[in-house]
């Protein structure tokens, strides 16, 4: 048996289903051994796309998503995916080929030092330079990825080490234990919470992590304390529910806003400073802060807490719940919040105006889509427009990147979430730019038959970046590009391409190309004139109620 082999096998004991990647010349050996595997490889078309897909299989699953490449441009290429991981709290482990032992003194073709160049990006990388020692590196790199809080490692394999004789075998899997915050930060928690008035919860991904959708909707419910959520944090609570506050993140002045300004504690529970930076919601430090998580708070002068309960969340939810005195019901300005935030989504509802409102189209993208189907946002001006309009009842049923906001994650993370949920359907969301950064990858969905649907968000130009030029400057500059036909582009890929041509054709289309068992594009013209104008609108709003 060689390394390569011993890692396969160290692989299998993880669980590992799938490995997304390349070939290379230097990651042969592991090729080979993967051949005589039960880890389907699934050959990408491009780097960054597999690293995109181990991503977001790492984010709906829990365990950690694996993602190949060769050296030196195969190795950079993953490098952004990788990023996003670490940054979007997945689990993830990336292998690279390397050159052998024998060649990293000296200059050497396609040579870079690949430990060096990742450890920026992941929580713990290593060099297998000792075959016997290839056990213990792939154990602790699953345990380090899947640890709180998740994110990348990469686990390089110079190509003479892989060719090594070796004996050993895969290290057994220790489970982790639960830990459970103390009573007295508990009773602190359960103190704060009596004695304020008008308490809001914020929650984050955290809480989705941890499982705790049900008795974080049970906690707020037997308190009566609304709840916000934030991009990452969908689907916590259920939208429907007459606490839900829906979204909150944005970079200006909305509805939730109000509701913020108006509180006297935060109750921050898995909530994750790179989700949404405090600074922006508290930034003289005032409001008081309860952290509720599995990790202790990050240092931050607008982020420090009254009261910290580091433990199993759902315990300590529970925990607090049976020890607070609270009556009554939330205020009457978080109700009124909400009933204004419901106005305005659903007064879309009927507007054919053409091209496309982004409110419009995300409204029906609701409307078509089951509370289980599953939403993958790319990153650009229709991103702002999902993560304020877009509203969800289950977690995980919308996946936004907020921590690295990568664009060009849509695409392959569709495809990762058709692997890991079969039966439900997917669909991608992305701009036109964002969908020419991966849109290879549908080549990939089609061969190995992961049928979803790509929406774009057609406006000819970088939409985000023109928003806030225009919201700078006045004016916007080196933002407009010219686009291929994506219906025939599709079609050519053996794809189905529809265009939208009127407002009343949304509908339609996107359940067509729901039923379809190839993969589908669906061109859309939207009018992003409504992003200054709800910059406009959202300027001007009062919070007096």
């Amino acid at each position: 048996m060689n390394t390569a082999e011993l890692l396969v096998q160290c692989l299998e004991n993880e669980g590992v289903e799938y490995i997304f990647g390349l070939p290379g010349e230097e990651n042969l050996q592991l090729l080979q051994a993967l051949r005589r595997s039960s880890i389907q490889f699934i050959t990408t078309r491009h780097e960054q796309g597999a690293a995109f897909m181990a991503d977001v299989y790492g984010r709906l699953t829990g365990k950690a998503g694996v993602c190949l490449s060769t050296l030196g441009p195969g190795a950079t290429n993953l490098m952004t995916g990788v990023a996003d991981a670490t940054l979007d709290r997945a689990p993830l482990v990336a292998i690279t080929g390397q050159v052998g032992t024998d060649r990293m003194h000296i200059e050497s073709h396609q040579y870079l030092d690949l430990v060096a160049m990742f450890a920026p990006v992941t929580k713990w990388n290593a060099q297998i330079v000792r075959p016997s020692n290839t056990p213990e590196i792939v154990r602790k790199a699953f345990k380090i990825a899947q640890s709180e809080k998740p994110g990348a490692v990469h686990i390089d394999l110079p190509e003479n080490i892989a060719d090594m004789d070796v004996k050993g075998m895969a290290l057994r899997r220790d489970s982790q234990e639960k830990t459970y915050a103390s009573l007295q930060s508990i009773q602190n928690a359960a103190v704060a919470i009596s004695q304020a008035t008008n308490p809001m919860i914020l929650v984050g991904n955290g809480a989705i992590r941890a499982g705790a959708s049900e008795i974080l909707t049970d906690f707020a419910s037997q308190l009566n304390i609304p709840v916000a959520n934030t991009f990452m944090g969908k689907g916590v609570i259920p939208y429907t529910h007459p606490l839900a506050l829906w979204t909150f993140g944005l970079q200006q002045r909305d509805f939730i806003t109000c509701a913020m300004e108006q509180a006297d504690l935060i109750i921050a529970v898995g909530y994750d400073l790179v989700e949404y930076s405090p600074k922006r919601w508290n930034p003289d430090g005032k409001l008081p802060i309860l952290h509720i998580n599995l990790t202790q708070a990050e240092i931050d002068s607008s982020y420090i807490p009254k009261v910290e309960v580091i433990g199993d969340i759902s315990d300590s939810l529970t925990e607090i719940l049976s020890r607070v005195k609270r009556q009554g019901r939330p205020e009457p300005a978080a109700l009124k919040i909400r009933a204004d935030i419901r106005a305005d989504y659903e007064q879309y509802a009927d507007d054919y105006g053409f091209p496309v409102k982004p409110q419009k189209l995300i409204y029906d993208l609701r409307q078509v889509l089951g509370a289980e189907d599953i939403l993958i946002s790319d990153v650009g001006a229709h991103k702002m427009w999902i993560a304020r309009n877009y509203h969800c009842l289950r977690p995980n049923t919308c996946l936004i990147s907020n921590g690295f906001a990568a664009m060009g994650i849509a695409i392959p993370g569709a495809l990762a979430a058709k692997l890991v949920n079969p039966s439900r359907k997917v669909v991608a969301a992305t701009g036109d730019g964002g969908f020419m950064m991966n849109c290879q990858e549908l080549e990939t969905a089609l061969r190995i038959g992961t049928p979803f649907v790509t929406i774009i968000f057609n406006d000819g130009a970088y939409g985000l970046i023109e928003w806030k030029q225009m919201n700078y400057y006045g004016e916007s500059s080196f933002i407009h590009f010219t686009n291929p036909d994506f219906v025939k582009l599709a079609e050519s890929m053996g794809l189905k391409g529809y265009r939208v041509e009127s407002t009343e054709d949304l509908v339609p289309t996107l359940k067509q190309a729901l039923e379809d068992t190839v993969p589908a594009v669906i061109d859309c013209p939207v009018d992003y004139r409504e992003n200054l104008l709800f910059t406009q609108r959202t300027s001007q709003m009062s919070c007096l109620l």
